[in-house]
Parts: structure tokens; C-alpha cells; sequence
């Protein structure tokens, strides 16, 4: 386990500035940081969750200078309060990032079945994932957390996809007539959020076929063979890269798509596509929220 942070982890972490850390430190005594022999701050776990339930009492309005005289316990009293009345949201995604840092799965499933007993799926992941999600990208660029400790959370929330897709998949489609066919490009791997476009198209009957991973263009060919309409779902977050994204888009309309077939992109590389290339059978979504309302 992972049992010290430096201040800007903390940062990091929390949203909350260094220099502000330092501040109600000084003033207000609300962390007590450990000292490197080159006096570098250090903090332990148990720092790390106060932070993060005082920034949680900040965020609702409580002021520092009240929660620095608050007895031992009275913090978590009133974080817990406040999940019970208002929303479970930004406690939920400070337990994931501690349950991320420790590699502690049983935090994870009791977070997760916490929020399972008040939420669909489908709000977790929108509402609690996403922005989750979105912030495991910042503190793997700074360094804060391992390639590791972003894999480990990934998996898990993985696993929760599968297992709600899976039960998604014992209803029979409803909606026949034509077949999403979903789908990551060649070099492609970041495949969560198409995961979760899956699933809300099978909870909304659709018949979906779901390739995954990196899949060469080739591979799309034999699929026009089998069915009658296809809509191909594709998610462009890294590739194809900013300087080959429209020979791409080219390549699909010259040897995939047809009067039979279509495609469907989002991701943050659609912002390189020209409109050039664009035709009747493109459809760019400016995210998976955007495509979702169009089915």
C-alpha cells in the first residue's frame, strides 16, 4: 500500500491548491504533516481522507475556520450527513481514488454497492465514472498516481460493464433492423466508454455486436454480409492520430460503408475531422452522451 503523499498529491487529489493546504495548516492546524530530514511535507493516509471529507464539508458550504474546531469524528458525522441528504457523488469518487492508491478492491465494491442501493447503473456511470474517469487522466499526467494503480481502477470498473451487459444481454432485441456494430480502431485500447455505449444501446433493444480492442479496418468487411443495416459505433480518443484521421474517415467511405452501412464516431480526435470528408453516412457525436440520445 501507498502510505505517504507529498502536498502536491494532495493537490492533486483534493482540488485543493498547495498554498491553500499550507495555509489552513498554519492557521487553522487541520493536517498535521510529517517531515523529511530535508523537512519535505509528507502526509499519511489518514491526512489524505481528512482532506479529502473537509474539502467535501467546504464544497457544501461549511467554512474552514468552523470545521478546524470541530471535535474528533464530528467530520465524518457530517460527510456521512450530507451523502444521506444530498448526493453520494463526490464522496463516492474521493472513496475511489483511496481505494485506487491502496489497490483496495473492498473499498471499491463497497463504494460501488453503496451507490448500487440508491442509483442505476447508468447514473453511476454517468454521474460518478465519467467524471472519475476524467480525473484518473489528470493524475496519471501528473504523476500522482502509477500506470499500475490506473489500470487496477479501470479493471474493476470494467468488470462491473461486463457483468451489467451481461445481464443486458439475457432480453431479447427488440429493435431489428438494424445492427450497431461497435468498435475501436487500430491502436485504439482506451474502450470503456464504448463499453458503456453497448450497454445502453442493448437496455434500449437494440442488436449490437461489439468487436472491442484495436481492430483493423479489414475486419469490417465480412460484417456488410450479414446484415441488412449497419451502424458502425467507433470511439476516437488516441488514434487514428491528428495527421492520419481523415485518410481514415477516406478509407472507411471507399471500402466499408455503403448504402447498407454507417458510421458513427465520437471521442476527442473527432475535433480533427474535415469537413471535407464528411458525407451522409458520417455522423460525428461531440461525446458518447451526445451519440446516446440519437438511438
Amino acid at each position: 500500500m501507498r502510505n505517504t503523499f507529498s502536498i502536491k498529491d494532495l493537490e492533486n487529489l483534493s482540488g485543493i491548491k498547495a498554498h491553500t493546504i499550507r495555509i489552513w495548516e498554519k492557521r487553522y492546524n487541520v493536517l498535521e504533516p510529517m517531515r523529511t530530514d530535508t523537512n519535505i511535507r509528507l502526509y499519511d493516509l489518514e491526512s489524505l481522507q481528512k482532506l479529502l471529507n473537509i474539502t467535501l464539508l467546504h464544497n457544501h458550504g461549511y467554512k474552514i475556520s468552523t470545521i478546524s474546531k470541530y471535535p474528533e469524528g464530528k467530520i465524518p458525522q457530517l460527510v456521512s450527513e450530507i451523502i444521506s441528504s444530498k448526493s453520494a457523488k463526490t464522496h463516492a469518487i474521493s472513496a475511489f481514488k483511496i481505494a485506487m492508491v491502496n489497490f483496495d478492491q473492498n473499498h471499491f465494491l463497497e463504494t460501488y454497492n453503496a451507490l448500487l442501493s440508491e442509483k442505476t447503473f447508468s447514473d453511476i456511470f454517468t454521474e460518478v465514472f465519467i467524471p472519475f474517469l476524467q480525473e484518473i487522466g489528470m493524475l496519471w499526467q501528473t504523476g500522482t498516481i502509477t500506470p499500475a494503480q490506473e489500470h487496477f481502477i479501470c479493471y474493476l470498473i470494467k468488470q462491473k460493464l461486463v457483468i451489467n451487459i451481461e445481464k443486458a444481454q439475457l432480453s431479447k432485441p427488440e429493435k431489428t433492423d438494424r445492427t450497431f456494430v461497435l468498435y475501436l480502431p487500430s491502436g485504439e485500447l482506451h474502450e470503456l466508454g464504448l463499453m458503456y455505449i453497448n450497454y445502453e444501446l442493448l437496455m434500449h433493444g437494440h442488436q449490437t455486436i461489439y468487436l472491442g480492442q484495436s481492430i483493423p479496418m479489414n475486419n469490417l468487411k465480412d460484417l456488410g454480409q450479414n446484415f441488412r443495416l449497419i451502424e458502425f459505433v467507433t470511439y476516437m480518443t488516441i488514434y487514428p492520430d491528428t495527421g492520419a484521421i481523415n485518410d481514415y474517415i477516406k478509407l472507411m467511405k471507399k471500402n466499408i460503408l455503403s448504402d447498407h452501412s454507417r458510421i458513427w464516431i465520437t471521442g476527442k480526435q473527432t475535433k480533427h475531422i474535415d469537413d471535407s470528408v464528411m458525407d451522409s453516412n458520417i455522423r460525428i457525436f461531440d461525446d458518447f452522451k451526445d451519440l446516446l440520445e440519437h438511438f
